[in-house]
C-alpha cells in the first residue's frame, strides 16, 4: 500500500512513518510533505497513493486547502490536535481522524476502517471533506477553556449566557448558573464570538439573546436588562447603543 504523509513537525512525521511500517511491512511511504504548497505540487505531479495521512494545521495553512487545488479519490486519515468538539465535523462527514499524540492502536484501527471503506468502494468524498474543513475554519470560538483548581473545563460558546467584567477580571455566566473566570478581556471576547448571538450593551457586559429575561424602559432613553442568573439591577444598555441593540434584537 502506497502512503503519503503531510506533517510539518519532523518528529511527528518520523513517529508516524515508524508506526506505519511496524504495523504493515507492505506499506510504502511515497512522500513526507510539510506544507500546503508542497502537497499541492506533489499531488499534481504524481500518481495518487492508496492512502493519505494529513495533519490539519500545516505551517502555511490548513490541509483542506490542498483539496481546493487537487482532486483526491483515495481515503484520507487526518491527524490533528483539535479537540473533540471541533472534530464533530469529521464524524458527521464520515472522515476518519486521529487525535495527537498518535498512538499505535489508533493507527491500526484507522487502517482497518480505511480498508473496509475501500472494499466497499466508498472512499471519503472530497466535497464532504471540504465541508468539514469549513466547519473547523469558523472565524468564531466554539468554546472557551477554563481552569478550576487542578481541573480543565471546556465551555461551549452557545451555552454561555453572558460575559461580564468585575474586580478587574472577566467572567462567563454559563447555562448551569455557574460563573467561570476567563483569561480574556471583553474586547477580545467580542472579536471571538458571533455578533448575531452576542451583543455588547456597555463597557461591563456582553450578553446573549438567551440571557434576557426582561427589558425595561429606563431614564434618558436607556434600557435596563434583567438577566438570567443575575441579581445585578444596573445592567443598562448605554444610550449610544440603544438603537443598535434594538436592531440586533429584531434581526
Amino acid at each position: 500500500m502506497k502512503v503519503v504523509i503531510l506533517e510539518d513537525e519532523k518528529l511527528a512525521a518520523d513517529h508516524l512513518r515508524n508506526l506505519l511500517v511496524s504495523l504493515d511491512a507492505g506499506i510504502e511511504i511515497c512522500a513526507v510533505l510539510d506544507s500546503v504548497k508542497s502537497g499541492i505540487i506533489w499531488f499534481l505531479k504524481n500518481e495518487e497513493p492508496d492512502l493519505v495521512f494529513m495533519d490539519i494545521q500545516l505551517g502555511d495553512g490548513l490541509s483542506f486547502e490542498i483539496l481546493d487545488a487537487v482532486t483526491l479519490q483515495c481515503p484520507i486519515i487526518f491527524t490533528t490536535a483539535f479537540d473533540e468538539y471541533a472534530l464533530r465535523a469529521f464524524k458527521v462527514n464520515s472522515v476518519d481522524y486521529i487525535l495527537k499524540p498518535v498512538e499505535k492502536d489508533e493507527i491500526r484501527n484507522a487502517l482497518k476502517k480505511m480498508e473496509t471503506l475501500t472494499r466497499n468502494s466508498k472512499p471519503p468524498q472530497q466535497e464532504r471533506i471540504k465541508s468539514a474543513g469549513q466547519m473547523l475554519s469558523s472565524p468564531f470560538k466554539e468554546r472557551f477553556i477554563v481552569k478550576l483548581g487542578e481541573h480543565i473545563h471546556s465551555l461551549e460558546t452557545n451555552k454561555i449566557l453572558y460575559f461580564y467584567s468585575a474586580h478587574k477580571a472577566t467572567f462567563a455566566m454559563y447555562l448551569d448558573a455557574n460563573k467561570y473566570l476567563l483569561d480574556y478581556s471583553l474586547d477580545q471576547i467580542m472579536e471571538a464570538v458571533p455578533p448575531d448571538k452576542f451583543f455588547r450593551i456597555n463597557r461591563k457586559y456582553i450578553i446573549s439573546f438567551d440571557a434576557i429575561e426582561d427589558i425595561v424602559q429606563y431614564s434618558n432613553s436607556r434600557l435596563r436588562i434583567m438577566l438570567r442568573h443575575s441579581s445585578d439591577m444596573d445592567v443598562i444598555v448605554s444610550r449610544e447603543r440603544v438603537q443598535e441593540f434594538k436592531s440586533w434584537l429584531d434581526s
